[in-house]
């Protein structure tokens, strides 16, 4: 075997050999799939079909990871606290602001000012724009025409614990989902005597939880209840297949109606942050928030100029809402109405007759 003893050509081969295994490397990161990894906590229907779209107008593949049914929202966001050292995802696509500001609390999110963000309204942008809402649902009562034909119909959640409603309403279970942020806003808008009482008289009145916002509208529609909290979109869903059912929007002479945005947020430290900027541009835009509205979820556009589904049967600014703060509802959530919500979920769990609900 011949070998070199001269400097100088050691030195010329390095100069040629470098710039090649270069652009070796840039060529083989051109091969690589670009794609995005999306926690999402958003029913599947609708958030894999906008995923889709984005995949289509910038070519880049995106993974979606959806939460279960059983542990709704709360899945998802106990996963990317647990993951917070090593993420693993990019995106958190939320579908309520409380989770987002858990993430905000726990130093998960990571600041991007999207310009998609400038047509919302200034509160939807939280401070440092550790995450931004968009496109809202409401927290509504449905109730059965047919069984309540000739009655007066509720018109707030607290007829849900009126004795004129005992054993015909339903809820989900308050400790995930939207219900669990049902359920902190009472705690924060109420205070804690006033909500823990309300959550007693609910018992007091044989108010059901089911597993589901999805099973409150099926059991509502065929009759098995005369009244239930659920969502919007759970909402229109039930008007749509022509069931027999009203939507109030509660207490609108009163605390007003929880408005439940999503939320997107930009993951402290993502394996792939410049794709993921993209995605939150695009779930942002305004188009995205037009698909929203005009899909079954029927979702409140935030933008300014988009109009509302006819659902509501008024604009946004004609509705009068819960005043809440998205970062006080994580806060109750987590410290405040916990512990007495889960020995409310098991006292409902161990009533005669009821077996144990899972979302």
């Amino acid at each position: 075997m011949c070998r070199s003893t001269n400097p100088g050509l050691k030195f010329l081969t390095l100069i040629f050999v470098v710039p090649l295994l270069a652009a070796c490397n840039q060529q083989g990161s051109r091969n690589v799939p670009q794609e995005v990894v999306i926690y999402s906590s958003v029913d599947d229907e609708y958030a894999r079909p906008l995923c889709e779209r984005f995949s289509q107008a910038t070519k880049i593949q995106v993974k979606l990871v959806p939460d279960s049914e059983e542990t709704k929202s709360t899945g998802l966001l106990n996963r990317l606290i647990a993951e917070k050292s090593r993420p693993q995802a990019d995106v958190f696509w939320s579908g309520d602001p409380v989770r987002a500001a858990v993430l905000q609390a726990r130093s998960a999110a990571a600041p991007y000012d999207s310009p998609q963000s400038k047509g919302l309204p200034h509160e939807c942008a939280q401070p440092g724009q550790l995450f931004t809402a968009f496109s809202a649902r409401m927290r509504v009562i449905i109730f059965n025409r047919n069984l309540l034909a000739g009655k007066k119909p509720p018109t707030s959640i607290f007829d849900l614990a009126d004795p004129r409603f005992r054993g015909a309403g339903c809820m989900a279970n308050p400790l995930f989902g939207t219900t669990s942020m049902h359920a902190a806003a009472l705690f924060a808008v109420l205070g804690e005597q006033s909500a823990k009482d309300y959550f007693r008289r609910l018992t007091g009145n044989d108010v059901r939880m089911l597993s589901s916002n999805g099973e409150v509208r099926r059991r509502v529609s065929l009759g098995d209840f005369a009244l239930g909290l659920t969502d919007s979109d759970d909402a229109n869903v039930a008007l749509k297949d022509g069931a027999p059912v009203g939507l109030v929007l509660p207490d609108q002479e009163g605390i007003g109606t929880l408005l439940v945005p999503n939320a997107v947020v930009l993951i402290a430290g993502s394996p792939n942050p410049s794709n993921a900027r993209k995605f939150i541009d695009f779930i942002l835009s305004p188009e995205s928030e037009h698909w929203l509205a005009e899909s079954d979820a029927a979702q409140i556009p935030l933008h300014e100029g988009l109009a509302a589904p006819k659902l509501f049967g008024r604009p946004l600014s004609g509705i009068r809402l819960m005043k809440v703060s998205y970062q006080s509802l994580a806060v109750q959530l987590e410290q405040l109405s916990g512990a007495f919500l889960e020995e409310w979920v098991q006292e409902q769990n161990n009533l005669p007759g009821r077996g144990k609900a899972g979302r």
